[in-house]
């Protein structure tokens, strides 16, 4: 077994006049700049999210979706924006004809696709929502002018890509499935080899595409001149992406669900998210979980590990777009203003570094949205043209009983769901403070019957997740390897005080108090 013989910490921070916790520091910085100035939540989250997509595209950014759940104080009321990607409206279920095996992507486990289609490529990129949804958000629930909330990610994408130890990491570490696309290798491997690290890194034209983007307006993005930059592309790369996608692509907002989970009210993202299946299993946990005071003890773990399993079960077998609708690699951040409000983004471009495909007119690096449909047709996931596929993203807003509000989510694709149940669990049932949560050792069991467990762990605790599950794996948390998912957790005391944090082990995360 490989052990590590070293911890590393980000202690939680605490403020008064705003919070902002994101997963690389430069986001945060923008995202708390933008509340000392006067801002609200929904700005500062809509100014990080966009800087987020330049500092670290590997996750997020422009060219993929998300979903964001805000809490407006003044009202008490709480919003979902929808902005997931979409199949194009041409897509073809003979695609991706089945392969031997899995797909080692970070899907659901579906069957693999011969050539790994759905994985990388033309043909994995869908419909990309997520500037139109930042511009919903914003629009509806934000303060700011929308020039000048994309002014910081304007510079930052002007600038370049911040070349850090853990940047260059992760550009060598997908180099190979870097090389495989022109534009893509041209900016990444510029010299046939990853770039060192200090300095910046130049992302082709997305610069001149933020500033379009700033001038021109949001709308830009799916009509016009910049529009036909991108469909040019696509279709030159062979996507089935064409103008009439982008025109017709919709973000809407969304009533959440709402759920109770023992003396509090949790509020999530509709029926294509992990909500509905983070609701099972919160569901399931409060029956067989009886904390008792103390800290999550064996059987605790056990009963996540049990509540995680059925509900996996029921999510892959039963939701889709296509399935009865009911009320209705990734990057996460949480804000919370002064007056109250609370806002949970969760955003992405799927895979590391998306399809793989940077675009040479605009310097979008694309999606690859179509790994999460099932490729076997006829079910409630699979490809159809204008489908929106089920995903992995749990942007959560948690209402306590003492009057406190807390967002949490995570990135990790499948990964997410079991750390933002167990972090609900932490925070309401054990009555941790942000810090402990967010440092407390996890389990991660995401879609197969597979439980892996941190080394951290109590021995106690291993011994009987060992004993009661057939297939267990103790490994590190370290700074590689995302065998667990990264959670941030935003939380605003009913006497206004402030507490967030950020898991390592991504060494750019971090929370900033205002």
């Amino acid at each position: 077994m490989n052990t590590e013989g070293w911890q590393i910490r980000k202690p939680a921070v605490a403020g008064r006049r705003g919070l902002v916790a994101t997963q690389h520091h430069l986001a945060s910085e923008v995202g708390a700049d933008v509340l000392r100035r006067g801002g609200n939540a929904v700005d500062a989250a809509v100014a990080a999210g966009l800087a987020l997509g330049v500092v670290e595209p590997w996750m997020s950014g422009i060219g993929g979706g998300g979903y964001m759940t805000i809490h407006r104080a003044a009202e008490d009321r709480v919003s979902v924006v929808e902005f997931g990607v979409r199949a194009p409206l041409d897509a073809n279920a003979e695609d991706y004809p089945l392969a031997d095996g899995v797909t080692g992507a970070a899907t659901f486990n579906w069957p693999a696709v011969a050539g790994d289609a759905n994985v990388h490529g033309p043909l994995a990129i869908a419909v990309p929502g997520h500037v139109r949804g930042l511009a919903l958000a914003l629009e509806r629930f934000g303060g700011w002018d929308w020039r000048d909330v994309i002014e910081p990610a304007c510079g930052l994408a002007e600038e370049g890509l911040p070349l850090n130890w853990y940047a260059t990491w992760l550009i060598a570490s997908m180099a190979r499935g870097l090389a495989q696309y022109e534009e893509t290798r041209r900016v990444y491997l510029a010299d046939g080899l990853p770039p060192v690290a200090g300095g910046r890194l130049p992302l082709g034209k997305l610069a001149f595409t933020y500033r379009t983007l700033q001038s021109a307006g949001p709308e830009s993005f799916y009509r016009g001149v910049l529009a036909e930059r991108i469909v040019a592309d696509l279709q030159a790369a062979g996507s089935r992406i064409r103008m009439a996608d982008l025109e017709s692509y919709t973000a809407r907002v969304a009533l959440p669900l709402e759920f109770a989970y023992r003396d509090a009210r949790v509020f999530a993202p509709g029926h294509l998210t992990a909500g509905p299946t983070i609701k099972q299993a919160l569901g399931d946990l409060a029956e067989r979980l009886r904390p008792t005071g103390g800290r999550p003890d064996a059987d605790a773990f056990v009963a996540y590990a049990d509540a995680l399993l059925e509900s996996y079960r029921y999510r892959l077998a039963h939701l889709g777009e296509g399935a009865p609708s009911r009320p209705t690699h990734t990057s996460h951040l949480c804000v919370v203003d002064a007056n109250g409000d609370v806002v949970s983004l969760t955003q992405t471009v799927l895979s590391g570094f998306g399809a793989r495909v940077a675009l040479p007119g605009t310097g979008i690096l694309m999606n690859n949205g179509m790994m999460w449909f099932d490729p076997r047709p006829g079910g409630p996931n699979s490809v159809v043209g204008g489908r929106r596929p089920l995903c992995n993203m749990c942007p959560l807003i948690v209402q306590q009983a003492d009057g406190s509000r807390f967002a949490v989510g995570a990135c990790g694709g499948r990964r997410i769901l079991a750390a933002v149940a167990q972090l609900v669990s932490f925070l309401v049932d054990y009555d941790m403070s942000v810090d402990e949560a967010v440092h407390h050792p996890r389990i991660d069991v995401s879609g197969t019957d597979l439980v892996t467990i941190m080394e951290h762990m109590p021995q106690q605790t291993v011994a009987r997740l060992r004993g009661r599950f057939a297939d267990t794996l103790v490994r590190p948390n370290g700074v590689a390897g995302f065998l667990f998912a990264l959670p941030q957790v935003a939380k605003r005391f009913a006497d206004g005080t402030m507490a967030g944090g950020c898991f390592v082990p991504s060494p750019t995360a971090r929370a900033v108090a205002v």
